[in-house]
């Protein structure tokens, strides 16, 4: 059994991607000191070092891994060891010609970026295999090692393959899954237009066919290409596991990213990281904080890591702003607002060669020690010193939203009433107004234990099975407040329609029937009146007839005038609403409002707007920690009878703080 992550990093984590191999030595004993200056105690090291280590065949290269990990553990930095697998070197592609991935159009992808392999080549699986068990066997007792990073930032610019060596795969996948050819085609509904399969070999990558692919084919290949994929970090996490016993495992995710079905991933980490690039442009990072949610949720609300994020700028995007004095710090303890114990970086020396070169860093090019970019990294390395009791304490949520990978890969494939559903923005614009109200929230699966919450937010929930309503159902009945959007409810996870009306399985509950949709053109706008308050929509309108449920509100104009666009329906001691549309930001705020105040769902403290509240909890203690996003001071009201104590000023505190403008307050105090 690995070690808890609690106890193998005993303070909040700290640090970023060391890539010595690009470096002269002396620089590695400059590095090391930089980082104790800093208040660096974590680093991820050998992540793209695969030709480095393994300079050809079977011909290793330890040494210079060796003297590292001496000088970063006699400077007092852990190390999270990578596997190194995520480029394979130029000798491993062009002898093994099965190591390329293969586009669509049957080209195989060439040398000379990164993350070229094919999941399913069987050369890359035995290459990957012989040099995990060398790195575990050489530094298994090494005591500046921490965790495994195994591989990195999965399916990032490749998650699809359609070599011959994945056809073969992909058949053997559907063998398995369906056991019969009968049932693939009952499945996938083949007796439309004719697919029907007589034998798996006659069973093609669901790629240029003359107009809409077979919805059921193509999800199965989204499936299987995830399990492909996540089939690869089981290989290296069995290695490590059977070498290294107690030393955890993990890899890092990625933002808004659909191929790979994380909840499935989260399984198997022993802590969830994440890379986090906010774009400064975007203003409040809303979006980010989701998916610090999200991270959180993905292990039951185990606190995670910050695996990559940037001091300044990065390098892909069409303009990559800089963030602004300040705000790197403020989103960093943003993250650990919402149950981060490590925040790193991409990366600590910033390159002087390759396609990363202006990414920003912890050291920039100019090597300065009194620059703007190290000043502020090492003022936050510092500061998180303060905060090691925060450590493992957890965010506890009476709000949840329901997510669903499969989900998402269904709404979105082709064919739609709509075909401008985004599953991913539909998610934020209701996870928002619970980032605004400072209501704390958890993202997680239908299929979880929804006890523990008294408000639950299911966004175009279109593909569930009958046994996820039932359990929606239980929920509800047993007193739990369930919130429904249009789309709901329309198919199974074979992509077939639920008949007997909409929102099939979720009819009962939401006490609705649907016989229509109503979509609207991109210029197509549509109001509605509640309370006699008029409100705008867009994108979609659901034809609702009451069955049993209350009008919450009802369609002004048109000929949808006096239909229902929200519904409210009572069942058994709980509540189920639907919105049938796509309301306006400033009606689903003030409604999630007024649903959360209805089941006692409430900040942990009232501010301002643009003044953001999240709260942990230890074993004995409470951290309150309270971030300024406005450009001006605003005035914090604390709870009265309580006395904090602020962790960065080490000084108590009562009634009311001034809190400038861009700053932080993170505050303890006795449960």
């Amino acid at each position: 059994m690995p070690k808890p992550i609690k106890d193998v990093l005993p303070y909040i984590a700290y640090g970023g991607d060391y890539n010595p191999e690009q470096w002269e030595e002396e620089t590695w004993y400059r590095d090391a000191e930089l980082m104790q200056k800093a208040g660096v105690n974590l680093v991820s090291v050998a992540i793209f070092s695969w030709a480095v280590l393994e300079v050809e065949e079977d011909v290793f290269q330890f040494e210079w891994l060796d003297k590292i990990l001496d000088i970063l553990h006699e400077h007092g930095v852990g190390v999270c060891l990578a596997t190194a697998t995520a480029s394979p070197p130029a000798w491993m592609t062009k002898k093994y010609d099965d190591i390329p991935a293969v586009d669509e159009k049957g080209i195989p992808y060439s040398f000379g970026s990164r993350q070229h392999y094919s999941p399913s080549s069987p050369s890359y699986r035995k290459g990957i295999k012989k040099i995990v068990k060398a790195l575990a066997e050489r530094y298994k007792e090494h005591p500046a090692l921490k965790m495994w990073h195994i591989n990195n930032e999965y399916g990032c610019h490749l998650s699809e393959c359609y070599s011959s060596y994945s056809l073969e795969a992909f058949h053997h996948w559907l063998q398995e899954k369906y056991k019969t050819i009968e049932a693939l085609n009952k499945s996938w509904g083949t007796n439309f237009w004719s697919q029907r399969y007589n034998d798996w070999a006659e069973i093609d990558f669901p790629v240029n066919q003359a107009t809409f692919y077979n919805p059921g084919q193509k999800l199965d290949y989204k499936r299987f290409m995830n399990d492909q994929i996540f089939d690869l970090y089981l290989i290296e996490k069995n290695i490590l596991r059977d070498i290294t016993p107690e030393v955890p495992v993990f890899t890092n995710f990625m933002y808004q990213f659909k191929p790979l079905d994380y909840f499935q991933w989260a399984k198997e980490l022993d802590v969830v990281t994440w890379d986090s690039y906010p774009d400064p442009r975007e203003g409040i990072p809303y979006r980010h904080a989701f998916h610090h949610d999200l991270m959180r949720s993905l292990r039951q609300g185990q606190p995670f890591l910050i695996m990559e994020q940037v001091t300044s700028h990065v390098n892909w995007r069409d303009i990559n702003l800089t963030k602004p004095p300040g705000t790197m710090r403020l989103w960093s303890y943003g993250g650990v607002a919402r149950g981060a114990d490590g925040v790193m970086f991409f990366q600590w020396r910033q390159g002087r060669a390759g396609a990363e070169k202006f990414h920003g860093a912890m050291i920039p090019h100019s090597d300065n020690e009194k620059s703007r970019t190290f000043q502020e990294t090492a003022k936050l390395g510092n500061e998180l010193k303060l905060l090691d009791s925060v450590r493992d304490a957890r965010v506890k949520a009476k709000a949840a939203i329901l997510m669903d990978w499969e989900n998402w890969w269904a709404v979105e494939l082709e064919g739609k009433p709509h075909n401008g559903l985004s599953y991913m923005e539909t998610l934020e614009a209701y996870y928002k107004p619970f980032f605004d109200l400072n209501i704390a929230v958890d993202i997680v699966h239908p299929a979880a234990d929804l006890s523990e919450y008294s408000f639950v937010v299911a966004p175009m929930l279109y593909a569930l099975t009958s046994a996820e309503a039932e359990k929606l159902e239980n929920y509800t009945a047993e007193g739990g407040t369930i919130l429904f959007s249009f789309f709901s409810g329309i198919a199974d996870k074979h992509e077939h329609i639920h008949l007997g009306g909409y929102p099939g399985p979720l009819r009962k509950l939401s006490g609705i029937y649907i016989d229509e949709f109503v979509p609207q053109s991109e210029e197509g706008r549509l109001t509605f009146v509640k309370k006699g308050r008029q409100f705008s929509s867009s994108i979609w309108a659901d034809v609702i007839y009451p069955e049993g449920a209350e009008t919450v509100a009802a369609y002004e104009t048109g000929w949808l005038a006096g239909i229902p666009a929200v519904t409210k329906n009572r069942f058994g001691k709980g509540t189920a609403y639907y919105i049938g549309t796509a309301p306006e930001e400033r009606f689903l705020k003030e409604f999630i409002k007024e649903i959360s105040e209805e089941n006692h769902v409430i900040p942990a403290l009232k501010v301002e707007d643009g003044v953001e509240v999240s709260e942990r909890e230890g074993e004995e203690e409470k951290y309150l920690f309270v971030i300024n996003h406005n450009e001006y001071e605003v005035n914090v009201k604390l709870a009265e009878g309580t006395t904090y104590y602020n962790m960065l000023s080490k000084q108590n505190i009562s009634g009311k703080e001034a809190l400038p403008a861009k700053e932080v307050l993170i505050l303890s105090y006795s449960k």
